[in-house]
């Protein structure tokens, strides 16, 4: 017996897939985008000052740095001012951009789920953020950012 998907669904199967699929394919010429042995480095921007997606971007980073072996380059949009701010890159790939994909902000899914498609090693032991107290203080941080403050 063979069961029919609603168009609904298929019509937002096609669009989800469509529009991950466009993340990916959208390149810009990051400096620094390589490091000297030639992997890709992971590079987040941040505008001058930093708002509430970029500072939120930097806690990823940190989430990243402490259980990925990636090179990570943290920019000021002052350095790169023909690039998007806030803004996140893997190589010269786009992940998150100002005004396009995902508006600049990422989640550590995110970018994990896009580096573990492309291999890229883990360390050989997480960092402290995974720690139960380091991790609640940690969170309390990224829920202070989100919220303003407040």
């Amino acid at each position: 017996m063979t069961r029919l998907i609603p168009h609904s669904l298929l019509a937002g199967l096609i669009m989800a897939t469509v529009t991950a699929a466009s993340a990916m394919d959208v390149s810009m010429n990051v400096p620094g985008s390589t490091d000297a042995a030639g992997r890709k480095v992971l590079t987040f921007i941040a505008k001058d000052p930093p708002g509430v997606r970029c500072n939120g971007n930097l806690q990823v980073a940190a989430e990243v740095a402490n259980t990925y072996r990636v090179p990570i380059q943290l920019l000021p949009s002052s350095l790169v001012p023909s690039l998007p701010a806030p803004a996140v890159f893997f190589g010269n790939q786009m992940l998150a951009a100002d005004g396009k994909d995902h508006n600049g902000a990422v989640s550590f899914q995110m970018v994990s789920d896009m580096l573990e498609v492309e291999g890229v090693p883990k360390q050989a032991k997480e960092g402290l953020l995974f720690n139960t107290h380091v991790r609640t203080t940690f969170d309390g941080l990224k829920d202070a950012i989100k919220s303003g403050g407040r």
